[in-house]
């Protein structure tokens, strides 16, 4: 092979690349299984919490699937890609975190069997792709009911399904009349669009102490904030609110300012330029008749001063956030100059604004809004990580309740939902040709796990319990699901438990697509370099004459 003339040949079996693509895609299932397998027991309403630690010595206690995964340290591509599929559900649709990862593992898992029977990726990957399209067009068509969003109960019964599962279930009443106020509260209608930004202009406030029974949402603003002065009025009726974004202190010079003072005079001069400049915009400001003025910057004492004998209270180095919303909570314009101040940018829809105690730290209170686009929620109880796990519990229901007002379709839940689908689905596997039947109706079985692990997590018989749910639903009763309480059949319909039909979408499309994408790995790569002077020399290459030699 290597005589006179003769060029190199290095002969590679044809199934060397593919035994290495089956490697590494058994390697990504694997990977993936065991991150479903963390947060398995955190589904249903008889979930378990798990408690977690940081390095710094801190806890969080949860059954947020989110919140487990972004805590925890995965070094295998394959688990930090669906660790990414969690953090995608959340920002999406704000539940169905768990859901999401259990159904993305499982769904790998049966694709195990095809790559061993030496099925190529290419082909299970048609077949999941088909059978994502039919799952959204059954959702869509068959099992969805439409839900009257002026119809409060209907509302608070759903939102109630899906906080019952979480640790503020105990009080799921309550949770549920918060989100949906906060969400009435927030709702803004523009040319027929309905825009409801949760995120930016519904903010949790948490207060350590007293019990949960206390929170409630403000119709208005509350700051984390007092005000700067101790003469100014704490207690204010009918506020006239004025917000600014600039300092209420005079601009110093920067390194590059010179200041060449001449005579003794010179520097007083200087001092009084300072108190001018000052007066002169507490002046514009005063003009104005503001009872509250609230800056994002500083306020200097001598402005402090002018404000107090003005009769004005003051707040000074707001977050934007908070002054976004208390702008849009009481009608005021935030105003960059004082120069440019005019009567429309005074906030004059507040009823009332006053300076409360809580504990050691002071709260500033605007409320009694006519018409807030913006509030706070605050919640109370008795430490730090129930408060925690009570916020984060309270923004998937936020999350829900802002889903129904925008996109008002229900499926039932407790698992009928994907029985239902995955009847449907295996009925239509048997018209597929060829060999991709096969992964399809395995994919269709494996929806089966959300109801298997709701059974499993309250301690029913599992093959009993899905054996008697496939005959429900094969005699059509397709809202026939598992009380996750129980671990009895029950018909959802008549127990009032429904998922929002955007929550259950976007678990399929995420679930089924991350399967794809990890299927359709077949090496990882280190794309390390090299240290030192090697990675920029060449490598020698053997060339016809440097072999007859």
């Amino acid at each position: 092979m290597f005589g006179p003339g003769a060029a190199p040949i290095v002969v590679l079996s044809q199934n060397t690349k593919r035994d290495v693509g089956g490697k590494v895609q058994k390697e990504n299932i694997q990977a993936a299984k065991s991150v479903a397998d963390v947060v398995r027991t955190c589904l249903g309403p008889q979930a378990m919490l798990k408690m977690l630690m940081d390095p710094t010595g801190g806890i969080v206690m949860t059954n947020d699937g989110n919140a487990i995964l972004r805590e925890i340290t995965v070094q295998h591509p394959a688990g930090k890609s669906m660790i990414e599929i969690a953090r995608t559900q959340d920002e999406e649709v704000g539940d169905g975190t768990t859901s999401v990862i259990v159904l993305a593992g499982e769904i790998l898992g049966t694709s195990e069997q095809f790559l061993e029977q030496k099925i190529h990726p290419t082909v299970i990957i048609r077949a999941y792709r088909q059978l994502l399209e039919d799952t959204v067009e059954i959702l869509q068509d068959k099992i969805s009911i439409t839900l009257d969003v002026n119809d409060r109960n209907k509302l608070v019964e759903v939102v109630k399904s899906c906080v019952g599962t979480k640790f503020i279930g105990r009080w799921s009443d309550l949770a549920c009349q918060i989100a949906l106020d906060a969400v009435h509260t927030v709702l803004l209608e523009e040319n027929g669009r309905r825009e409801i930004d949760i995120k930016r202009y519904a903010k949790v406030e948490k207060i350590p102490g007293g019990s949960i029974e206390e929170s409630h949402v403000l119709k208005g603003v509350m700051l984390n904030k007092d005000v700067t002065h101790p003469k100014m009025k704490r207690y204010i009726k009918n506020p006239r609110i004025l917000l600014l974004d600039c300092n209420l202190e005079y601009k110093k010079g920067e390194s590059q300012t010179n200041v060449e003072i001449m005579k003794d005079t010179d520097f007083t001069r200087i001092l009084e330029l300072e108190e001018e400049y000052i007066k002169k915009i507490c002046d514009d400001i005063i003009a104005l008749k503001p009872d509250v003025v609230i800056t994002e910057k500083g306020i200097s004492d001598l402005a402090q001063h002018y404000l107090v004998k003005a009769g004005i209270s003051a707040i000074r180095r707001l977050r934007k956030s908070d002054n976004n919303r208390v702008a849009r909570a009481c009608g005021a314009t935030i105003v960059n100059r004082t120069e440019e101040l005019r009567e429309e940018d005074v906030g004059t829809g507040a009823g009332l604004f006053e300076i409360k105690k809580f504990g050691d730290e002071y709260f500033c209170f605007i409320t009694e809004c006519k018409d807030p686009k913006a509030c706070t929620i605050i919640l109370r109880g008795a430490s730090k990580d129930i408060l925690n796990e009570t916020e984060r519990n309270l923004q998937d229901a936020l999350h829900v309740a802002r889903n129904l007002l925008l996109e008002p379709k229900l499926v039932p839940g407790g698992g009928a939902v994907e029985m239902a689908v995955s009847r449907l689905l295996s009925e239509r596997a048997a018209g597929i040709a060829g060999v991709e039947q096969w992964p399809y109706k395995a994919v269709a079985q494996a929806l089966d796990i959300i109801p298997k692990t709701l059974a499993q997590n309250c301690g029913a018989n599992i093959i009993r319990t899905l054996t008697a749910l496939r005959a429900k639903h094969a005699a059509g009763e397709y809202t026939w699901g598992i009380d996750g309480e129980t671990g009895e059949l029950v018909d959802m319909k008549v127990r009032g438990i429904w998922e929002p039909l955007s929550v259950k979408m976007q678990t399929y499309k995420t679930a089924i697509e991350t399967a794809i994408l990890l299927l359709r790995i077949d090496d990882i790569v280190s794309g390390n370099k090299k240290k030192g002077n090697e990675t920029n020399q060449p490598q020698a290459v053997p060339t016809e004459e440097s072999m007859k030699e």
